[in-house]
């Protein structure tokens, strides 16, 4: 096993992964900007190097910087995380050349599923269904509206390399359509360096369902189950959770066959997950994430597989210890994303925390990089935290996490605990009814 890894990220994930990291003997390597140099990840990891300045370019998405403090460590592996370098197919290249062992995907599957048009194509050599639109990436706007008068409106544009909702635009007629394709290419090109685009039929009330799988070196791969992340602000997701309530148990035994198939074809490996919007029965594929996700946790807790060490053991050479169809979960799962922003008007929230209470209890998990006087800082993504629950029961687990919510104390900055304690109450959570536009109308509206 590995000695030492070095990690690639920053705040919650980059703690989370140190934790696994202990528990299995091995030491870690922090890195951080300047801003962070009080981070708890760099306070818990075994040694830590300082990579350059506040701003990501010049931090956590400095290859030469992080090769070098893994050189200089005499780190083994590289973890990614999620977010910054975590798809990279040129980090994780260059990883591999220079000695280091890439805790992820290979670099051509980074690069296949990270173009969503290249992923549709590939998914559906393997009979995976995918949303109707375009075959490939539109030349013009008159190609455009030529797709869309086929399928019918509403449609969606969407950016070949987006991610985050950005490059997304939504048009309900041919006038619309003319002006969100010219507004998409604008911002993947700002966005993402690549202003192509293509176009898919906007479902009305969809849910978004994703798979999460696990491949090793040797051809096994185990499926750990979907989850529902449809409770999502500008395609943000928010609340989590597994199983799905929307989901039966042939759907999911048909939908974990076909994704078993495109993994084994592919001959992917590492941990990923697929994601399919759902509605009216049928699950189309929409992308694949080649890493972890940050909704991992409760996969994690009705499994009880600790995800990132079987990423490490796979990236070690291992064989999967869960073949396919051996994981059965237990019980139900939710999670929170904390983030230290405005609850009502979502403004960043940066600063100072004066006070910190993570709630506790049976069943209940915190992933955070809070502490009392640690200064949140205005660099980067503003999560800091997820409130994870665990239930015999979706009943039990609600009625878990709302007791959670109550508790959770974070103070000196703002964070969004208030908006959960108010979405978890709604009759539509509690009953396990909503889409992946019903926290858009229920911050307009009020409803749920």
């Amino acid at each position: 096993m590995f000695k030492k890894i070095l990690i690639a990220n920053r705040g919650e994930i980059a703690v989370r992964i140190h934790r696994t990291c202990r528990e299995m003997g091995i030491s870690t390597v922090a890195v951080h900007s300047e801003a962070d140099a009080s981070a708890l990840h760099v306070k818990l990891a075994t040694e830590s190097v300082c990579i350059g300045g506040n701003a990501a370019k010049d931090s956590y998405l400095n290859i030469p910087a992080i090769l070098s403090a893994a050189e200089v460590t005499d780190a083994e592996a590289i973890h990614p995380g999620y977010g910054f370098l975590s798809e990279n197919s040129k980090f994780a290249e260059i990883t591999g050349k220079l000695g280091f062992t890439f805790i992820g995907p290979k670099p051509e599957h980074i690069v296949a599923m990270g173009d969503k048009i290249t992923a549709i194509q590939t998914v559906k050599k393997y009979g995976l269904p995918t949303v109707p639109g375009s075959d490939g990436v539109l030349d013009d706007v008159e190609q455009a509206v030529e797709v869309a008068e086929r399928i019918g409106y509403p449609v969606i544009v969407k950016a070949t390399s987006g991610g985050g909702g950005k490059g997304m635009k939504v048009a309900h007629s041919t006038q619309a359509l003319r002006q969100a394709f010219h507004i998409a290419m604008s911002e993947a090109q700002a966005n993402f360096g690549d202003n192509r685009v293509y176009l898919e039929k906007f479902l009305e009330q969809p849910r978004h369902v994703e798979v999460q799988v696990l491949c090793d070196s040797h051809g096994n791969v185990s499926i750990l189950g979907e989850r529902d992340c449809s409770l999502q602000r500008r395609h943000q997701k928010i609340i989590e959770e597994t199983p799905s309530p929307a989901v039966t148990d042939p759907m999911r035994e048909k939908l974990f066959e076909q994704v078993a198939r495109v993994c084994q074809g592919m001959g992917y490996l590492g941990a990923g997950t697929f994601e399919f919007l759902y509605e009216k029965g049928e699950f189309y594929f929409i992308e694949m994430n080649t890493r972890l996700q940050v909704e991992h946790p409760v996969t994690e807790m009705v499994t009880g597989i600790d995800l990132v060490a079987e990423q490490i053991r796979i990236a070690f050479g291992e064989k999967l210890r869960y073949p396919i169809h051996s994981v059965t979960p237990r019980g139900h799962s939710i999670e929170c994303r904390i983030n230290a922003e405005d609850p009502e008007k979502f403004y960043p929230s940066p600063g100072k925390v004066t006070e910190y209470f993570a709630p506790g209890g049976p069943g209940v998990r915190v992933d955070s990089c809070l502490y009392p006087g640690y200064s949140v800082p205005p660099y980067y993504d503003p999560t800091v935290g997820k409130l994870i629950v665990h239930g015999a029961t979706r009943e039990e687990c609600v009625a878990r996490l709302k007791r959670a919510l109550e508790e959770f104390v974070v103070g000196g900055i703002k964070t969004n605990i208030p908006l959960h304690r108010k979405l978890v109450a709604t009759n539509a959570f509690l009953k396990g009814e909503y889409t992946i536009h019903s926290l858009e109308h229920y911050l307009q509206t009020g409803r749920l």
